[in-house]
């Protein structure tokens, strides 16, 4: 199977990176909708489209609103949005409030407290909760055969609960907003860092560690300190825009 790449960065867009974004097209899957959803229209293969949500920051939402333009350019049966209740609320309440988006999205939106997420070719899903301000959940996804987790956004540690739920995954995408020596500013927005990843990967062993939501500032090929990484974990790789991933 494959992963591609739409938005790779948190917080806000730069001139190589679109906030958070990424979708498994033979899957009809979505993870979070930033600014990298307006790339989406033309990977869609499935008349059913799930976007799985982490929270509602806007950096992870805001490409909700480019649905209508994706949707113009390849009709589907039916799109589902999939998060927290408390989430969804804040979402339908401010982002499509009519003075901001007056046109209504013909969408489902499903709450996971109802259930876990019912996806094409019915995987095995399960979502937890991670540590981020405001609150935020992780995904694992089990295909026969593969096995994805998607861990955004929040402080990487490698004894919190999450990491026996995403233990064994082929692939792990995993936030990685600032370098090592910038562990005070990770730790005051709720954010991870190289090493604490790697540390989270190793433990998990999983068999791929992706780093994504990268720090929009960093503007060079390697925003994260890639080495301190691949001396606890050595099959690490940062995300790109438009990278496409096999796992």
């Amino acid at each position: 199977m494959q992963l591609h790449c739409l938005g790779t960065a948190g917080y806000h867009p730069n001139e190589h990176r679109h906030t958070s974004c990424y979708a498994v097209p033979e899957a009809g899957v979505v993870l979070d909708a930033g600014t990298g959803m307006f790339r989406l229209a033309p990977l869609i293969e499935t008349d059913q489209v799930d976007i799985l949500l982490s929270h509602a920051h806007l950096d992870h939402v805001v490409g909700l609103t480019f649905l209508l333009a994706t949707l113009y350019q390849r009709p589907v049966e039916v799109v589902r949005i999939w998060g927290k209740r408390q989430k969804l609320d804040a979402i339908r309440t401010h982002l499509f409030a009519e003075d901001l988006f007056p046109v209504p999205l013909e969408v489902q939106w499903c709450a996971l407290e109802d259930g876990p997420p019912e996806l094409l070719g019915k995987p095995q899903v399960r979502w937890f909760s991670l540590e981020h301000p405001g609150g935020s959940v992780g995904y694992r996804i089990d295909w026969p055969g593969h096995s994805l987790a998607y861990v955004s956004d929040t402080v990487a540690d490698p004894i919190a609960d999450y990491v026996s739920t995403i233990r064994g995954v082929n692939l792990l995408l995993h936030e990685c907003n600032f370098r090592d020596d910038q562990t005070q500013w990770a730790e005051k927005t709720g954010h991870s860092w190289t090493s604490r990843v790697a540390s989270v990967a190793q433990m998990a062993q999983v068999r791929q560690l992706v780093l994504t939501h990268l720090n929009p500032l960093e503007n060079g090929d390697d925003p994260v300190g890639i080495d301190s990484a691949r001396q606890l974990f050595p099959q690490t790789q940062i995300a790109a825009d438009k990278m496409v991933l096999e796992f």
